[in-house]
């Protein structure tokens, strides 16, 4: 039996659940195919000491509108909560150390904050002190993120601010990383003001001049990200079929057919083929690239050449008394250039209010793997929760043993998108048009791993 659809999706992470209910907003008729058995994708939650703890995202940027939107159509937005605290730390010249607040991605915009931080040394600071002098040298175009904050700021600002930063959202290396991709507000100061800070000095201002900076810069779901991809589920309904990986994806008339396999079964316990006037591909790029072969063999060159970093995430139930560092911060950053496994701890219990657990207890997510550090895989859990309490214990003085553990393994999770990528991403759907009109992309991979981007990408794709 074969089944007729305006609209078919592939893959029910986040990017396919929210271009399928784009699709049904435009009144077309949809199915998603999701080869695991779950939907939801990085967006997952599951039990930590009695209570629903988010095993990827626990937030999305709140200043760009799609995911506020999105939660608002699916009666989300009352149950919309902010983080109770914005101060972080970073680890530096052997302390936590506090990240001044006066600062866009790291970029610092009062030079006189950053030094009383003592995160940066003397020859630090004046280095980065020169921007302020520096005659104008920006490149036409994108240029990697590590490129411009090097050659404005030097070496110590991408090492130690920057890096540590955007390292917790893209698990990446700033040398390779797209800056408008990875860091657009980062091009968007590059391009105000011929002085870096300055520039981002600029936006901030602007900000604070209409009133956004007063708004919070994050926001989750009171129950973690699993209450968004549920009230997805709900209003797709029987349109989303689990375990329906798609195999096969070829031409049908003016549609396409696609292919669904079982996720481990034979041939004989295939889903039903679907026919869809339109189909958008909502999948990792590494999952795409090989449905595209025969299609647009020029698309899914460039699909498979998007790297992906590996994380890891462990929470640890620990007694709070059990931890010298007073938890008066949402975490801490650590960069690459300190040797350790750890890159960043998020002290949770004191970044959400609204996480229930006793006075006397801590919730910690530690993290670890990124771009060129990919030794937890090598590791065991156990010896993976060794090596980051190890960590923990050197860096915030925890000297408690966890009384509960979870270890969230993501694989090839983080796409690294090279300076670039939009051009070559615009190049793709272009010969998407050209050679497959009905076919469109969507991902992580394509605008960004943050939520909001994913749904931008989705309502794109989705609209056709």
């Amino acid at each position: 039996m074969t089944r007729r659809v305006d609209l078919a999706v592939v893959g029910g992470g986040i990017s396919g659940l929210a271009a399928a209910w784009a699709g049904m907003q435009q009144g077309a008729d949809v199915v998603v195919l999701e080869a695991g058995d779950a939907p939801g994708g990085k967006l997952r939650t599951s039990p930590v000491a009695g209570i629903d703890f988010d095993e990827g995202a626990d937030a999305f940027l709140a200043r760009v509108p799609e995911a506020v939107e999105l939660c608002e159509e699916l009666g989300l937005g009352a149950e919309l909560v902010s983080p109770a605290t914005g101060t972080a730390y970073v680890w530096s010249e052997g302390a936590l150390r506090r990240l001044p607040s006066e600062q866009l991605l790291g970029v610092p915009t009062d030079l006189d904050a950053v030094t009383a931080s003592g995160i940066l040394s003397a020859a630090g600071v004046e280095r980065a002190r020169a921007d302020l002098t520096a005659p104008a040298d920006r490149p036409e175009g994108d240029e990697a993120i590590g490129a411009l904050v090097r050659r404005r700021l030097g070496d110590e600002v991408l090492d130690r601010l920057v890096a540590p930063l955007l390292g917790g959202v893209w698990a990446g290396d700033c040398d390779r990383l797209s800056l408008r991709v990875a860091a657009t507000t980062l091009a968007a100061a590059r391009d105000r003001d011929a002085s870096l800070v300055r520039g981002a000095a600029a936006l901030r201002t602007e900000a604070r001049g209409d009133g956004s900076a007063d708004r919070p810069v994050f926001l989750a779901p009171r129950g973690g990200m699993a209450r968004l991809v549920a009230a997805l589920v709900e209003r797709l309904g029987e349109r989303l079929r689990c375990g329906a990986p798609v195999i096969g994806l070829e031409p049908d008339g003016a549609g396409w057919r696609l292919t669904a396999g079982h996720t481990g079964g034979s041939a004989a316990h295939r889903h039903p083929a679907v026919l869809a006037d339109r189909v958008v591909l909502a999948t990792p790029a590494y999952v795409t690239a090989p449905l595209l072969t025969a299609v647009a063999p020029d698309v899914a060159a460039f699909l498979a050449r998007i790297d992906y970093a590996s994380v890891a995430l462990t929470a640890l139930v620990v007694p709070r008394d059990g931890i010298e560092h007073p938890l008066d911060g949402s975490g801490y950053l650590v960069p690459q250039s300190s040797g350790r496994l750890l890159t960043a701890c998020s002290w949770m219990t004191s970044k959400w209010a609204h996480l229930g657990v006793a006075p006397s207890t801590a919730i910690l997510r530690a993290s670890a793997g990124r771009v060129g550090d990919e030794r937890w895989l090598r590791l065991s859990d156990d010896e993976l929760v060794a090596a980051l309490l190890r960590d923990l214990r050197d860096t915030m003085g925890l000297r408690a043993e966890p009384t509960d553990v979870r270890v969230s393994r993501w694989e090839r999770s983080f796409p690294q998108p090279r300076p670039g990528h939009l051009d070559a991403l615009a190049t793709a759907e272009r010969a998407l048009t050209d050679r497959a009109p009905g076919l469109a992309l969507t991902g992580a991979w394509a605008l960004g791993v943050g939520i909001p981007a994913c749904i931008r990408g989705a309502r794109r794709a989705a609209s056709g």
